[in-house]
């Protein structure tokens, strides 16, 4: 990740480039917009593709043909791997990850810009993660109806009455955006989400870089290959990991990486693990189940699980509903949260990430709440916001609902929910608001501006699919890693990127769900 290190620097950093608020508003003649993992087909732009990778290029049948096999083994010799769909927990079956031919343009001003603000994204999300008062005020109508956050803030409120002891905090996130292109053809960083628990990718997409030279080696398109940026993310993040699990202050203590039980994507985890094993430090993994079953708390609150002291308990699992099988699950989180163990994240962190918290950080004056003294960096985290609206009961509900019945195609419709393809568009959003407009229901949701991103044309390549050429958006995402001692913010860094890719014929979905494929920037 040389090319962009600096941008990794903890304190405040001036971005390349921001777009106002103001500038914003003008631009969309409306209120500050926000995004979701949408589409928004667009026919009317002209593709990307000739700021990166020429047409004639894309459209050369004998050299994709060829490249076709090149590609494919090259991803198995770099280790862009996951298990196969039928033998999910098997070494012994296992295929290349979904990977785009060709890298994908972004232009190099917006890149950056997502580079330089996830350290500020890194101490707000700590910092909601500190006040109390604001996640009581911002969750309160969410948690009335949607059990699942209910349950992680119950959870919440119990740990909080526990005596607290001089904390060690370790947040692994990932910011993610797509670049919103306006009817003069400028294009804006907005921000989609940000992933606070089992930030995914950064191991594999430590991997892709070397995939992509090749290919372009092969193609004789040394100029392109030669512009593919280091990245790593995947040492970032186990550079976190080991920071916390130094000031842990056990040389017995192991990191316990909290995994589903089925897992296709575990050479990602591996990648994060190896780095850890590296620097001589003990990593096990383990559910739900086992936890509930193996472990235990001392006089101390020291967690030991299957009798090894846990450091850090690394969550890879958790973000949904299905995660947790059965009420053993839920001890077995509390008992996580109660203990001295470094969570990663902690309930209060992992709270922080939620939907509804997202739209409330969008209203006037609250980035100021957690930033007093710091318009620049306001202003920095503000560039990246959309459209986010309420659906809390009341005046300002009920106008958001009347404006996504009025005109579906403009939004997207968000439940509480992570691991994709959950959010709701079009005339759907109409079907479902009209059966709880005027109900408590609909405060489990919030309204969000649909980003129109620029089309570009690429090859998606997936295990027994046949090649051909889509018209593709691109997705990015930031890893950022920080960790606190009390009051001390010890680590504060951008460790990586990653851009996920996919058919403009999907409205929702990642990597993971079959629907997008790993990619790399090409800056333009």
């Amino acid at each position: 990740m040389d090319p962009h290190r600096a941008a990794g620097r903890s304190g405040v950093q001036r971005p390349l480039y921001t777009e106002s608020v103001t500038g914003a508003r003008a631009r969309r003649g409306t209120s500050s917009r926000q995004t979701d993992r949408q589409t928004g087909r667009q026919t009317g732009f002209p593709t990307m593709s000739a700021c990166g990778i020429p047409e004639e290029v894309l459209r050369d049948e004998d050299l994709i043909k060829r490249l076709e096999e090149v590609a494919k083994d090259a991803a198995l010799l770099h280790g862009v791997l996951m298990r196969t769909k039928d033998r999910p927990n098997s070494p012994e079956a296992v295929s290349y990850a979904p990977f785009s031919l060709f890298p994908s343009p972004v232009p190099r001003a917006l890149f950056h810009q997502a580079l330089e603000v996830q350290t500020h994204f890194n101490r707000l999300v700590d910092r909601i993660s500190q006040n109390p008062v604001f996640l009581e005020e911002a969750l309160a109508s969410t948690i009335s109806v949607d059990d699942f956050t209910a349950k992680l803030f119950d959870i919440y409120r119990a740990v909080r009455q526990e005596p607290q002891t001089l904390p060690i905090v370790l947040g692994l996130n990932r910011s993610d955006y797509m670049l919103d292109q306006s009817a003069d053809g400028k294009a804006s960083l907005k921000q989609i989400e940000i992933n606070t628990i089992a930030a995914s990718f950064g191991g594999l997409s430590s991997r892709t870089p070397d995939v992509h030279r090749h290919i372009l080696r092969v193609a004789n398109r040394l100029k392109e290959s030669q512009q593919i940026l280091d990245n790593n993310p995947a040492a970032g993040l186990a550079k976190g990991l080991a920071k916390a699990w130094e000031l842990y202050g056990s040389e017995r203590a192991v990191v316990m990486f909290l995994v589903e039980d089925v897992q296709r994507n575990i050479y990602d985890h591996r990648y994060v693990e190896n780095e850890l094993w590296v620097r001589d430090i003990p990593v096990i993994r383990r559910q739900f189940e086992d936890v509930w079953r193996g472990g235990s708390l001392d006089h101390d609150r020291r967690l030991f699980v299957d009798g090894q002291e846990v450091a850090i308990v690394y969550f890879r699992n958790g973000y949904m509903p299905q995660n947790y099988k059965s009420e053993k699950s839920w001890e077995a989180r509390l008992m996580i949260e109660r203990s001295r163990a470094v969570k990663c994240p902690d309930i209060s962190t992992h709270l922080a990430g939620t939907k509804k918290v997202q739209q409330e950080l969008a209203r006037p004056g609250v980035l100021e709440r957690f930033f007093p003294d710091e318009p620049e960096t306001v202003a920095q985290i503000r560039a990246t916001f959309a459209g986010l609206y309420t659906l809390d009961m009341g005046e300002d509900g009920d106008r958001t609902v009347a404006m996504a019945l009025s005109n579906p195609d403009e939004y997207v419709l968000k439940p509480q929910r992570e691991g994709g393809g959950n959010n709701i568009y079009g005339e759907e959003i109409c079907r479902v608001l009209e059966s709880m407009k005027n109900s408590t229901e609909r405060t489990a949701y919030i309204l969000m501006d649909k980003v129109r991103p620029r089309p570009g044309h690429n090859y998606l390549l997936r295990p027994d699919a046949s090649l051909r050429l889509c018209t593709c958006l691109s997705e990015l995402g930031v890893f950022g890693a920080y960790v606190r001692k009390g009051a001390e913010m010890v680590m504060n860094e951008c460790v990586g990127h990653l851009l996920r890719t996919k058919s403009s014929e999907h409205a929702d979905g990642g990597v993971a769900a079959g629907v997008a494929v790993l990619d790399n920037p090409l800056l333009v």
